[in-house]
This record gives structure tokens, C-alpha cells and sequence, in this order.
């Protein structure tokens, strides 16, 4: 079989592959750093990895592939499911494999494993790729060719990587509109824990992460192996644990029935499957949130302060409120004003208008220009709202082209949000739509567009074809961002899909942000947003300062609860300024004068969880060098316990002692001092960085919805460094 075992190592991590001329490869181990292995060493870890026949299971057992296969009697899901047209090759064998190992010189990739297979009679060709990125992170993708003259059903093609039985415990999350990102964990039991997002989009019940770990991993303790499905489309991810005690964790694209037939000559690619290992869901997170930051195309440093205008105006788009709004928002230091839905068509309400992407002369009977003018007048970039992918029936696109709908031939789908789903994939939808933006983008020059996608694909059938359409859908979506940026490459791209339900590391690599969460109400977003940075970091994740009262949960709360809450996170406001009083802009101005101040370490800072008590939620923000830290701590329910335990801070160096200081802006009340506090909370304190790490600072008393910003820079240490006053722009892609 000529084996060879592959050792692919960075940054702690290992991946140990074994790859043969006639089976497809292999992975025997994944996990912390083995170090520098010799031949007898890997030998050991195929030998060991092999496990014992169980029962009536094959004499020699194979390990588990990262394509899983039949012939490995794996009865968990299958790797590749695919069949010809005719009924033959259910079980395609593929026998003629060669395989390159390559050294990648990039910021991402650091070594790399293609495996290519050829099937038996030569007309399946399936590719297989193994990275082991820089940060320590793992991917893996897998492509399937046809070159036959048959036409093949394809069913799916999921990767799959080994983790240890050890890991016997399980967290993914689920959620819903305005309460994204909630944690449930159970424990690992025989048999096939799946996760399947149906929607058409990653969801806000998105599984997000699928996380394996010894009993009782949390964010700093126990090992920890992930899992993360790049698209954003239907996806499904799986755990699955075999009675002989072989375990893996797997996902790929979920492909609706009869959705993809491969034509003689055509391919199809799967998307890649990330998986991270760490010591503690921090560490696992870590190597993402590293990764996407070593990419040419990530966004600098000098994120934006914006406000976007829905919660102040909604439907009202008049030139006088907005032009007023622009002028608060340059008080207080915003950098970027998006314009929100209600600018095209008839769109004077949320049940007409959608897809007819011209200026509406009855909102605007002089055009954007006057209100562009005035805004880059203030020194603000200018953004604005889109929702390419959906369509009100009552609307000009609709009655035109009802072949452009993705939905039943005879009958629509049924309505959600007074909306149809445009099918992005027919070539003359797609041709229409970046006709339309392009030139709303190229007349203003437009910075920014917020991309909504507001509800779900429901029988996302192409009229053209009758087959299901989400996977093509959702190519074509990506095709389109990347269309429309590259004949506007100064813009960026906000993914909205109703709050947080398009997050995910396809629609990263075509988008510059992501809208977290519609919930604006700080209490619930610690807890959106602690989970949500688990997979991006704060600098892409949109955190904003929302009115006294919420919209969504009518709870009221600080403008201290709800600025610490926007610190960690890409900072801005969905507030009406104008209901402000004079203290409120003051206050609001010198919070995001710090932020401003502190942005360089927010964005590019390593991002700790910190564990206290279930009433507080803490994070905290560190250097590279760990001369400057940031630790917001907020409340979010009533204490069991006063004093809490104590804050115990992580990253810093323990040789070093740092000058702790709680961040409050001139004229913001502090009700926290009308209590009993530990005296650094009231007059700061200069504390070993090894203290602060081994026994922590007192818990202060906190009650719900109180909240603090606290920094820590290390003795000598240089003070932090000028950066661009509020109001200046971010550096862009083409250098403006």
C-alpha cells in the first residue's frame, strides 16, 4: 500500500495523516503538539490509533477517514453519498490515490496535504485538502470531479476529523431572533448527535461551534476540539460515537434532495470544514479569531464608530431629521452614518417596495445628494441599506419577473416578513441586481452597504429548473459581494441577516462586519456577545449603544451599562440623538473618546472570558506584548453571593506590576460608589501581574444592570499611543 505518515504541526497543535496509494487519507491523531516526531514515533501513533476489533466489527479496523467510506465500516454518516443517474456506483471505491505534502509561504497557511483519488473504473476523481494553518488552526476540504459520460447524484460530502474518547462532553448553540448564541451542552452518547440548519442561511440558531471536551472544559480548563462548517447555506454538523468507541466529528453542506447533479466535466466542492483544538474553548477560539486576523483582506485597524439610523427614523426619510441626526451623530464622534431601509421604490413601509433598488422620488425628490453632502460635511463616511436576496410581492421587480422568484413553480411560498426570496442564482436576477447597486454605490461614492437578509428560504425551489436552489443561492450571493466590490473596491460590507443569523466563516472571506444581534438591549447582548466572539473577533462584530428604553425588550437601562457593553465589539449607535439630552451627548462623547482611544487594543488584543459568578459577566482584552489590558465586567442578574469570588484576570505577564484604573468619563453617575467597594473599584491600585492572575481583584458589588471598564497598564510600560481623534476616518482599501 506504500503508507506514508504526515506530521503537520504549528503552534501547539499536531495533525498525524496517513495517506496510501489505494485508500484515502487518514488522520490518527489531532491534538496538542507531539513536538518533533521520528519515524518510530508516528509509527506509534498509527499502531495505537488503530483500536481492537469489537464484537462482529471487521477483523482489522481502519481508522476513520476524513472522507468516510463504507469499506471502513464507519456507521456513523457517511462522507460521501452520491450515486449515478442509471442506479450504478452507490458505493464508489476509490483505489489510485497520489498525494503531495507542500510548505506554504503565506500569513495563513502554513503546511499543506492534497490527496487526489481516483475511483476504481475512473470516472469519480475526489480531491481532498489538509491544512494546518499558522495560528495552529485545522481545515479541511474535499472536491469531487466527473469524468465519466454518466450524470451523478450527489447527496453530500461531509469531512470528518478523530477526537479522543476523553472528550465525552458536548457544547454547540442554539437561539433565536434577538437571543442568538445560547450555550447547551449535554454528554457525548453512543450514536450520531446532529445539528442541521435547514433555513437557508446560517441561522440565529445556528450550532456556530460543535465543541468536544473532557468533563466540565469551560473557556480556561479541560482540552477542547471544534468544529465550524464554512458556508452559509444549509449545513449540518455531527458527533458521532460508535459502540466501539471510535469518535469523530464531522459536517458539511446539507444538499436537499435531488439539488445537485454533477454533469460529465463538472465538480463539486465542499466547504471547508475548520476544526480547532485548545486547552479551554478561549484557546480553541483563539486560533480562529488569529487566523482571520493574518489575512490581506481583514480590516485594519480604525473600525469605524457608527450610527445606523433604523431605531431613530424607521420609515420617516426626510432630508430635516436626518440632517439633524448627522449633526449629533459628528458631536459625539461618530465616523460612519448608514442610512437605512426606506430609501427606494415605494418602500414606505416593510409590505411594499423590496427589490426595486432606485431612489424613491417621493422620499428623496432631490436625490441622496443633499444628504451624502451634508453627512461628508461632518467628516462622516456614508453607508446604506440593502436587502438583494428578498422581494415584496407588492413591488415593481415581483410583478415583472415572477420567474425570478425562488419558490414553487405554481404558488409562492408562503410569506414571512411581507417577503419572497429572490433567486440570486438566475443569471438575469443577478445581473439586475448588480446593476442596480452598483450604481447606487458609484453615484455617492458609497462607503458602506448594510446586506440584510431577513428571513428564511422556504421551499427554495428555482422555477426555471424545479430543483431545490439553496445551494446555488448561496454561491451566487457570495459571487455577488464579491462582483459588487470589485467594481467598487472601496467599499465594505456589513452582513445582516435579521441580527445574527448569517455569522460564519464562508461569508466572512466577501464581508468586512457582521450585525451581532436586532437586540440592542445590553443585558441580553453579554450574553450574545460573549458567545457570538467565540468565532469572530470583537473588530467584526457590530456592538451599539441603543436608547435608555430598548426597542426589543422595553428594558431600560445607563448610558454606562450601555457603552461598556458597545466597548469590546466594533463600536456604534442605533439611537435617536435627538431625544438626547445635552449631559446624554456629553457623556456619550466621552465614551467614545475612549474607545477611540483604546480601539488598536480592542481589535488586535488577545480575548478572554473570564469566569466569575452566573450574575456577572466578565471579558478581558490583552496586548501582544501584555502591557495593556481592558476588562469590562457586567451585571446581568442578582448576585447569590456578596462579595462575588474574586476576579481572577488571565494573559498578563506575572513578572510585571500594572497600574489598575476604572475608565469614567466626566459627568457619567457612578451609582456603583453609593455602596461599600473594594478600594481599587473607587481609587485604582498598582497589583502584580501574578496576583491579579493567581488570587484576582474583589468582585465589586454590582447590581443588575451596573456595569465597569477597567484598565490595566504594566508598570514602565509607555502610555498607550496617540490614535485618530473621534471623527476621523478608518484607513481604506484604496488609501483614502
Amino acid at each position: 500500500m506504500n503508507a506514508e505518515l504526515h506530521h503537520l504541526h504549528a503552534a501547539g497543535v499536531s495533525l498525524v495523516v496517513e495517506t496510501t496509494s489505494s485508500t484515502l487519507p487518514v488522520v490518527h491523531y489531532w491534538g496538542a503538539s507531539l513536538g518533533e516526531l521520528d519515524d518510530r514515533g508516528l509509527s506509534a501513533i498509527a499502531d495505537l490509533a488503530r483500536g481492537l476489533r469489537v464484537g462482529n466489527e471487521l477483523d482489522a479496523p481502519p481508522g476513520v477517514g476524513v472522507v468516510t467510506e463504507a469499506r471502513q465500516a464507519w456507521m456513523g454518516p457517511q462522507g460521501l453519498s452520491v450515486h449515478r443517474e442509471d442506479g450504478d456506483g452507490a458505493f464508489p471505491e476509490f483505489s489510485r490515490v497520489s498525494t503531495e505534502r507542500t510548505r506554504v509561504d503565506s500569513p495563513v497557511v502554513a503546511e499543506r496535504l492534497v490527496s487526489t483519488a481516483a475511483e476504481v473504473d475512473g470516472e469519480l476523481v475526489l480531491t481532498i485538502e489538509l491544512e494546518m494553518l499558522v495560528s495552529g488552526l485545522v481545515r479541511a476540504a474535499a472536491t469531487l470531479r466527473n469524468d465519466g459520460t454518466a450524470r451523478y447524484r450527489v447527496e453530500g460530502l461531509d469531512l470528518a476529523l478523530p477526537v479522543p474518547g476523553r472528550a465525552s462532553e458536548l457544547l454547540d448553540f442554539t437561539g433565536r431572533h434577538n437571543g442568538e448564541r445560547r450555550p447547551q451542552r449535554h454528554e457525548l452518547f453512543d450514536g450520531t448527535h446532529l445539528r442541521e440548519a435547514r433555513r437557508g442561511r446560517t441561522g440565529q440558531d445556528a450550532a456556530t461551534l460543535l465543541a468536544a471536551g473532557t468533563p466540565g472544559f469551560d473557556v480556561d480548563r479541560g482540552e477542547v476540539w471544534t468544529i465550524h462548517v464554512a458556508w452559509s447555506g444549509n449545513q449540518r454538523m455531527w458527533a458521532h460515537r460508535s459502540n466501539g468507541g471510535r469518535t469523530a466529528l464531522g459536517g458539511g453542506e446539507l444538499l436537499l434532495p435531488g439539488e445537485l447533479a454533477l454533469e460529465p466535466g463538472a465538480s463539486y466542492r465542499a466547504p471547508w470544514l475548520y476544526a480547532s483544538y485548545g486547552d479551554g474553548l478561549d484557546a480553541a477560539s483563539a486560533r480562529i479569531h488569529r487566523t482571520l486576523r493574518a489575512r490581506p483582506q481583514h480590516p485594519p485597524i480604525g473600525r469605524p464608530v457608527t450610527l445606523n439610523t433604523w431605531e431613530a427614523v424607521y420609515f420617516d426619510h426626510r432630508l430635516e431629521p436626518l440632517v439633524e441626526l448627522a449633526g449629533l451623530a459628528a458631536r459625539v464622534g461618530v465616523e460612519r452614518f448608514v442610512l437605512d431601509d426606506g430609501w427606494f421604490g415605494a418602500r414606505r413601509h416593510d409590505r411594499a417596495g423590496l427589490g426595486d433598488w432606485t431612489v424613491s422620488p417621493e422620499a428623496w425628490p432631490d436625490g441622496l445628494g443633499p444628504l451624502v453632502d451634508r453627512v461628508r460635511g461632518l467628516g462622516m463616511q456614508f453607508g446604506i441599506w440593502f436587502e438583494p436576496e428578498m422581494v415584496n410581492p407588492d413591488s415593481d421587480l415581483a410583478r415583472e419577473h415572477p420567474e425570478w422568484i425562488l419558490g414553487p413553480r405554481h404558488r409562492d411560498a408562503p410569506l414571512a416578513r411581507q417577503q419572497l426570496v429572490l433567486n440570486v442564482g438566475h443569471p438575469d436576477a443577478f445581473a439586475e441586481l448588480l446593476e442596480r447597486i452598483v450604481d447606487v454605490v458609484t453615484e455617492h461614492r458609497i462607503d458602506y452597504i448594510k446586506w440584510d437578509h431577513n428571513r428564511d428560504l422556504v421551499e427554495p425551489v428555482d422555477r426555471t429548473d424545479g430543483r431545490a436552489g439553496v445551494h446555488a443561492q448561496t454561491l451566487a450571493v457570495y459571487r455577488l459581494m464579491d462582483a459588487v466590490r470589485a467594481a467598487c473596491p472601496w467599499l465594505e460590507i456589513e452582513s445582516c441577516s435579521a441580527g445574527g443569523g448569517r455569522i460564519d466563516l464562508g461569508v466572512v472571506e466577501h464581508t468586512d462586519r457582521f450585525w451581532t444581534s436586532d437586540s440592542n438591549d445590553p443585558l441580553e447582548r453579554q450574553r450574545i456577545q460573549r458567545w457570538t466572539s467565540l468565532l469572530m473577533p470583537p473588530e467584526l462584530l457590530g456592538a451599539h449603544v441603543g436608547p435608555a428604553t430598548a426597542h426589543t425588550s422595553g428594558r431600560t437601562s445607563s448610558l454606562a451599562y450601555r457603552a461598556i457593553t458597545a466597548m469590546v465589539g466594533s463600536f456604534g449607535i442605533e439611537w435617536d440623538l435627538r431625544e438626547a439630552a445635552e449631559d446624554e451627548l456629553d457623556e456619550l462623547a466621552a465614551w467614545i473618546d475612549e474607545f477611540v482611544r483604546l480601539r488598536p487594543l480592542i481589535e488586535r488584543g488577545a480575548l478572554f472570558r473570564l469566569e466569575t459568578q452566573p450574575a456577572l459577566v466578565a471579558q478581558s482584552v490583552v496586548s501582544d506584548d501584555r502591557r495593556h489590558a481592558l476588562v469590562t465586567i457586567a451585571s446581568i442578574d442578582t448576585p447569590t453571593h456578596l462579595p462575588g469570588p474574586h476576579l481572577r484576570l488571565r494573559g498578563l505577564d506575572p513578572a510585571s506590576s500594572y497600574r489598575v484604573r476604572r475608565i469614567r468619563p466626566a459627568g457619567a453617575v457612578d451609582a456603583t460608589a453609593r455602596r461599600a467597594q473594594p478600594a481599587w473599584w473607587i481609587d485604582g491600585a498598582v497589583v502584580p501581574g501574578i496576583v491579579l492572575m493567581a488570587s484576582g481583584l474583589p468582585t465589586p458589588a454590582l447590581r443588575p444592570q451596573e456595569a465597569g471598564l477597567v484598565e490595566l497598564v504594566a508598570d514602565g510600560a509607555e502610555e498607550v499611543a496617540d490614535v485618530p481623534a473621534a471623527g476621523a476616518v478608518a484607513v481604506r482599501r484604496d488609501g483614502r
